[in-house]
């Protein structure tokens, strides 16, 4: 490999970054919702099978969209070095692959029904700083053959260094001239909503270290969304229109929601993609508005049986009617989560709580449209991808301590976890130690059915490897089933089993 190999090869990874960075610069400096790069990514997420795409959120969590957003760019990276190295023997093939890439941007950016002509515009930027950039770089080694001079390469290094200065720059300019997300943060310090976070009952944690507690904050509450970039929404410019089969379709603003009457619930809200013994799950005290009263309001007209959410970035979820009118479920349009305006994250300015469903049938982020229609009418978001039409949550329990392949001193041992049952409630936990007798758990308090319950008890362990299982009963009288399915469809079922050791 000579040095002018190396060299074109890095030429061309300077090229590409400079592209990225300006083109992102100009999606930034013009508030333009989708950079190119998360454009493409969203593409690729969006045509992803439904099981690879749980394989991810099971294996990588949190991560699987950095990951996306990372090979995303350094496949363009390596494409343009690529490119680099071919300057010399194809030096047009650096505009032929620019093009594509390009188009392939800007398609990716056209589907995204939150794009503006600046994010096309973003594209272009970056197609023109890739051409650029690319024949500055390489242009001073055309005539070099297949070594290059010493002033060659000091000519390309002053010249590389100006590139770098100048991106870095668009950068940090593109950067300060970012104020979306500041605005809405400062939008939501200055909220004062009704009502406060909510006194945890009590009784309801029992005390046992390492369960996980009653009231999840709200940092530590799992995020499942398809977003990649957090929709910014001013509470002033937050519209919902509700329209389908009803009388009289309205449109909702964040002023007309504050000024109607406000419910503050315990609701625990669950993943569908949650393993058995898996961490997506939380309970938290969230303010709102009663759906079933907008809903009486605009008249639901005969047939209907769904409610077709859509969220600020274009995801969308399929909800049974019944359970947004049930008037023994609050369903609400969330405005606050544990007594504060809800996160970014979380969905501010509104979003979907409904107790007893899975979120993805039910729990809208950034919530702008509620179409009333029929099931047999659409297919949303996750739906389309094989997962069933309704998702209520099942009966499950889990166990926290001990720690899968944890290690406890002999003898009597504290053992515990949390057990659910949105929306039927939970009647009583066992565990079981080395397939031997079921015990009776200690369950905490709760105020309703629609949260979860830590439970707890004590197992005598003698010196060595133990295994500790639980399940759950709920009021319906089903107790959870032993048989292991995957959450495709529907949910995960199985006990939660846990390997532990005695020492």
């Amino acid at each position: 490999m000579n040095r002018t190999w190396r060299i074109l090869a890095f030429a061309g990874i300077l090229t590409g970054i400079a592209g990225l960075v300006t083109s992102q610069a100009t999606v930034w400096a013009l508030q333009a919702k989708n950079g190119p790069v998360v454009a493409v990514a969203s593409l690729v997420r969006d045509k992803t099978p439904g099981r690879v795409a749980h394989w991810l959120v099971e294996h990588v969590g949190h991560a699987d969209k950095p990951l996306l957003l990372t090979g995303t760019t350094v496949f363009v990276l390596l494409v343009c070095a690529w490119v680099g190295t071919s300057a010399l023997k194809y030096p047009l093939l650096s505009d032929i692959v620019y093009v594509v890439l390009a188009v392939i941007g800007l398609l990716a950016v056209i589907r995204l029904h939150d794009s503006t002509a600046g994010s096309a515009f973003g594209v272009l930027v970056g197609l023109i700083t890739w051409i650029v950039v690319h024949r500055a770089l390489t242009g001073l080694l055309a005539g070099s053959g297949t070594e290059t001079t010493d002033a060659v390469r000091r000519m390309f290094l002053r010249r590389a260094g100006a590139v770098a200065f100048l991106v870095a720059g668009a950068g940090v300019l593109g950067g300060l001239s970012s104020r979306g997300r500041r605005r809405v943060e400062q939008a939501r310090r200055l909220l004062r909503l009704p009502g406060g976070p909510g006194s945890v009952p009590v009784g309801a944690n029992l005390g046992a270290p390492d369960i996980a507690p009653w009231r999840t904050p709200n940092n530590d509450f799992y995020l499942i969304d398809t977003a990649f970039t957090k929709p910014t929404i001013v509470p002033s410019e937050w519209r919902l229109r509700i329209h389908g089969l009803v009388d009289t379709p309205i449109t909702l603003t964040y002023d007309d929601l504050v000024s109607r009457a406000f419910v503050h619930e315990w609701i625990t809200l669950c993943c569908v993609s949650n393993k058995v013994g898996g961490d997506l799950v939380g309970n938290a005290f969230w303010s709102g508005v009663l759906i079933r009263d907008v809903l009486a309001e605009v008249g639901i007209q005969a047939g209907a049986d769904a409610v077709l959410q859509t969220s600020h970035d274009g995801w969308t979820c399929g909800t049974p009617l019944s359970a947004l009118t049930d008037p023994d479920r609050n369903a609400m349009l969330a405005l606050a989560m544990n007594g504060r305006p809800l996160p970014v994250e979380h969905g501010f300015p509104v979003r979907m709580v409904v107790p007893g469903l899975y979120g993805y049938v039910s729990a809208t982020k950034w919530l702008t449209d509620l179409e009333v229609t029929t099931f047999d009418t659409f297919q949303a978001y996750w739906t389309q991808e094989g997962w069933s039409e309704k998702g209520p949550i099942k009966t499950e329990s889990r166990i926290d301590v001990p720690g899968s392949h944890g290690h406890t001193a002999v003898g009597t041992v504290s053992v515990g976890g949390v057990a659910w049952a949105q929306h039927t409630g939970i009647d009583h936990v066992e565990f079981q130690l080395d397939g031997g007798s079921w015990q009776r758990a200690t369950l905490g308090t709760v105020p309703g059915n629609d949260t979860w319950v830590q439970w707890a008890g004590q197992v005598d362990v003698a010196e060595g490897d133990h295994t500790l299982v639980v399940r759950a009963t709920d009021k319906s009288g089903y107790t959870q089933t032993a048989v292991k399915t995957d959450v495709l469809p529907n949910g995960a079922t199985g006990w939660h089993t846990v390997p532990f050791s005695a020492h």
